[in-house]
């Protein structure tokens, strides 16, 4: 048994069918009277229809949440805020609305009360990443971990397909790094590979099937666990690419995180064969970087940064930046290996990232 320091995170967690009942009372029970609601623009629909259902405890809405919680939309969300007077706010929806919550949080103290509609996780986390000026800068602080989370799993029969698959691997990543994270303690890495499995069964079933409540239920639970792993332990190269290129390049959150997976996976393997081999026995497969292979197979999930709009000519800059500040990483961070491995992943070829070239 290897020595370690467990910190459980507070928080509250109400998960269920039809949790987004509990709502008002929850507010209530927090002391809340004043909300500022946040969601995307394509989810406007939907907050409003939240709103309604607590009255006059919803204050006010902000509906142009972005990816990767830009700073001056974060301005704009706290000019709301102030005007409405809000004591707390509602993030509805994916890592956006969550990001922008822990934004208002981080300067207010306000609590955030959190309703996610996708897997990312990051509601779970005391960790919020913010880009100004090109570049994504990412912290750790309790003063943005989210008082309660409601997940209700009729908020996700919605998600369609392509999305389910990639906010569903941006959460298997968060597991599949707190594995051989530096901090790692046996009741994260428990909690680890069962995420792992229960997203691995879940994703294919909800492919087959989007209304699949049972499989919707078991892909939220293994999100939820995903996001206490990610909250609890240090994050490695995986996380850091994925800040670097999605952060600088502007590229969709999930699917960076879809696509580059397998390839840290396979440039850590050797370095954490115990990682490896844990994702291989929830995933069933030979080894850790080639079950997540499969399953991006199975899933048609995005498979190189070429297809989600990554430019070649931004391969140089993207080795730069991931070699800047780099977190700790069980291999060590070579800045050659790094640049293969983004080449690699920009024109989708896993199979010479596994040979190690």
């Amino acid at each position: 048994m290897q020595s370690f320091v467990y910190n459980a995170l507070p928080g509250r967690v109400i998960f269920g069918q039809g949790t987004i009942s509990a709502l008002e009372a929850e507010m209530e029970r927090a002391g809340c009277t004043r909300a500022l609601l946040l969601s995307t623009p394509e989810q406007a629909a939907a907050l409003k229809d939240i709103a309604a259902s607590i009255g006059a405890l919803a204050a006010g809405t902000f509906t142009d949440t972005a990816m990767h919680t830009p700073t001056d939309v974060t301005e704009r969300a706290l000019r709301a805020a102030r005007d409405c007077a809000a004591d707390c706010t509602i993030a509805f929806g994916g890592g956006s609305s969550t990001g922008l919550g822990k934004a208002i949080a981080l300067r207010t103290d306000l609590i955030q009360i959190v309703i996610p509609t996708t897997y990312a996780g990051s509601e779970m986390t005391p960790i919020i990443g913010e880009t100004e000026g090109g570049r994504k800068i990412t912290q750790r602080t309790l003063k943005v971990l989210p008082e309660i989370v409601i997940y209700d799993v009729d908020f996700s029969l919605t998600l369609p397909p392509r999305l389910t698959v990639t906010s569903g691997t941006n959460a298997i990543a968060h597991a599949v790094e707190a594995l051989y994270a530096q901090d790692r303690n046996p009741v994260i890495s428990m909690m680890a590979e069962q995420a792992i499995a229960a997203m691995g069964r879940a994703l294919p079933a909800i492919v087959a099937n989007p209304q699949d409540r049972e499989a919707r239920a078991e892909a939220l639970y293994g999100a939820w666990l995903c996001g206490i792993c990610l909250g609890s332990v240090g994050m490695a190269l995986h996380h850091k690419l994925c800040h670097v290129v999605g952060g600088s390049f502007n590229l969709p959150h999930a699917d960076t995180h879809t696509v580059l997976l397998p390839y840290a996976m396979a440039y850590n393997a050797k370095a954490a064969p115990e990682a490896d081999q844990a994702v291989a026995r929830a995933l069933g497969g030979r080894s850790g970087t080639q079950a997540l292979v499969d399953l991006a197979k199975k899933l048609d999930s995005p498979n190189s940064l070429k297809s989600i709009g990554m430019e070649e000519r931004d391969i140089e800059r993207a080795a730069d930046l991931a070699v800047q500040s780099p977190y700790w990483n069980p291999r060590p961070i070579d800045r050659s290996a790094i640049r293969n491995l983004i080449a690699n992943a920009w024109a989708g070829d896993i199979e010479r990232c596994m040979s190690g070239t």
